[in-house]
């Protein structure tokens, strides 16, 4: 069972891997740091409603054998309102990949002034690095290999936090409080925001569909993408949790820098913590920073209805324009932390724009079938659009609040 299981790995491992980037490692440190397990249920909210999304995206994939992006512009007759949707979902991703990538940069860049010592004058040049590393990757479409040993590098980061947060002692009964116990108020709505936009990454929506119908040709398999789906984003969901309940421990409330977000390490790793994780950083901001520029190229090529060869000369331009507009706004001088929590926030605010294309999406016969979304996986979707909606809402009235 478990050999055939590892036979029909598909893309969950890639899509779990695409949100524990650097981003969820900088977003989870500070939100243990700041308000401890208290937001431990926002990030099991998260972790259920990537599990609803991303089934339904892969449904999507194996049975129309088409990109979401693909069906949306093939399915919406009006001209007006296609054009409309079109530069809506190009606009969203455009903007939401441009700050995510920065935000995977830094991050990536982050790890590397930890590793180097170099924290001084050397940002505009790893981020150039980073950027040329990800070109390469990406040009010559042979990345894979590669692509194992960075998510084996995240998973060794993964594993100390697990055995970090074990380490710590916390209160089970604390934890288990802050799981089940919303605690919502104006004061951490916008971390709220930031791990649901870590966690449900909307071009992770594009990127599934667009991956499952290379993987899976036939509905029969709809068993083995769940399965994949399912395991996947719950492992990743833990490892989140898990640096959450590590930066807990941290009593220094400062967090600037990777040193700083080592400190979650420290317990089990010593002064060698500061090198593990910054090994981690990179690799998860090298991964992320290859995924994103992929499911825009993804995303662009579908709805413009363009050829989605990897090696084709359009799909190659949209994953060059994000990944330059990447290097860019990391290199300029940005605080590293805040272009990855602005990355996060940009992310919780589209959310709810791309759920409800996905949910309409799904619950048309003429692309689905039989396939098509049950009552429950309606009430499941429509519950998580609301809530992203009631975010998405509330963050602009904060940023409205500090203006």
């Amino acid at each position: 069972m478990i050999k055939n299981w590892f036979k029909n790995i598909g893309p969950g491992p890639l899509v779990a891997a695409a949100f524990i980037g650097p981003g969820t490692v900088t977003v989870c440190t500070i939100a243990g740091v700041t308000h401890g397990f208290t937001l431990l249920w926002a990030m099991l909210l998260s972790v259920v409603a990537t599990i609803v999304l991303q089934e339904m995206s892969a449904r999507l994939g194996i049975v129309s054998q088409k990109g979401l992006s693909e069906v949306i512009r093939t399915e919406i007759s009006n001209p007006f309102f296609k054009v409309l949707t079109v530069i809506l979902i190009l606009s969203a991703i455009v903007i939401g990949n441009a700050a995510y990538e920065a935000g995977n940069i830094s991050g990536g860049v982050l790890g590397l002034e930890a590793l180097t010592g170099s924290a001084n004058g050397y940002g505009a040049l790893w981020s150039i690095v980073i950027g040329v590393v990800a070109f390469v990757l990406l040009f010559i479409g042979n990345y894979r290999v590669l692509e194992k040993a960075l998510i084996t590098l995240v998973v060794m980061m993964s594993l100390a936090f697990l055995i970090t947060a074990i380490l710590t002692k916390p209160n089970l009964s604390q934890i288990l409080k802050g799981l089940f116990t919303p605690d919502f108020s104006n004061d951490n709505i916008l971390t709220v925001i930031a791990l649901v936009g870590t966690t449900v990454v909307p071009y992770n929506l594009f990127l599934h569909a667009s991956l499952v119908k290379e993987k899976w040709k036939n509905t029969s398999d709809l068993k083995y993408a769940r399965k994949d789906t399912i395991i996947a984003v719950i492992l990743g969901g833990i490892v989140s949790m898990c640096i959450i309940i590590s930066a807990a421990a941290i009593k220094d409330g400062q967090v600037n820098n990777a040193v700083d977000l080592a400190k979650g390490l420290e317990p089990l790793f010593g002064v060698y913590s500061k090198y593990f994780l910054s090994i981690g950083l990179f690799a998860a901001g090298i991964t992320s920073a290859i995924t994103a520029p992929l499911a825009a190229a993804y995303v662009a090529t579908g709805c413009l209805g363009w050829s989605s060869n990897m090696r084709s000369l359009n799909f190659r331009l949209v994953w060059m324009l994000i990944l330059g507009l990447g290097v860019l706004f990391s290199s300029i001088g940005f605080k590293s932390i805040e272009i990855i929590k602005f990355a996060q926030v940009a992310n919780g605010l589209l959310l709810p724009l791309i759920a409800g294309f996905l949910l309409w999406v799904m619950n048309k016969s003429s692309i689905l079938g039989k396939y098509k979304n049950s009552v429950i996986q309606n009430v499941f979707g429509f519950i998580i659009f609301g809530i992203a909606l009631f975010l998405g809402v509330k963050s602009i009235l904060k940023v409205f609040e500090l203006l």
